[in-house]
């Protein structure tokens, strides 16, 4: 029950997360420019392509209509993550690099979890809550 729980608050959150940086993305277009460009990017016709897939990855996951598509945008988004929060550090930006982190944790718990969850498994994460952790026995 705790995996579940975990599971689906971590997802939610994470698709928040992204859904509503999209929504950002639709409502103030400049105003993302900006911030790329403070990020040393100048690929304003970026901007479009990302809005799409910060719409589609939650999409992916949350709908789970295909296990392999889920664990793309799984991927997806965790390279996302990681490209994001080290460019908001390679500026020395640690507050801009705080939703990459948080994002990250979620991302993990969400992952982690969805075999817990999910009625199809899938091949890429641990099918039991805490199997990571587990001792083996002889």
């Amino acid at each position: 029950m705790a995996a579940t729980c975990t599971y689906w608050i971590s997802t939610a959150l994470l698709s928040l997360l992204y859904l509503s940086s999209a929504a950002l993305y639709v409502a103030k277009p400049a105003f993302v420019r900006q911030a790329q460009a403070d990020l040393g990017y100048q690929a304003a016709h970026l901007v479009p392509v990302m809005i799409v897939v910060k719409v589609l990855g939650p999409l992916a996951i949350l709908t789970r209509v295909s296990v392999p598509l889920s664990d793309l945008a799984y991927a997806g988004i965790l390279y996302h993550l990681i490209l994001s929060g080290i460019a908001h550090l390679g500026v020395r930006s640690v507050k801009g690099a705080i939703p990459a982190a948080v994002g990250l944790v979620l991302l993990a718990a969400s992952f982690l979890m969805q075999n817990d969850a999910r009625p199809m498994p899938s091949p890429y994460a641990p099918g039991e809550a805490f199997a990571l952790f587990a001792i083996p026995s002889n």
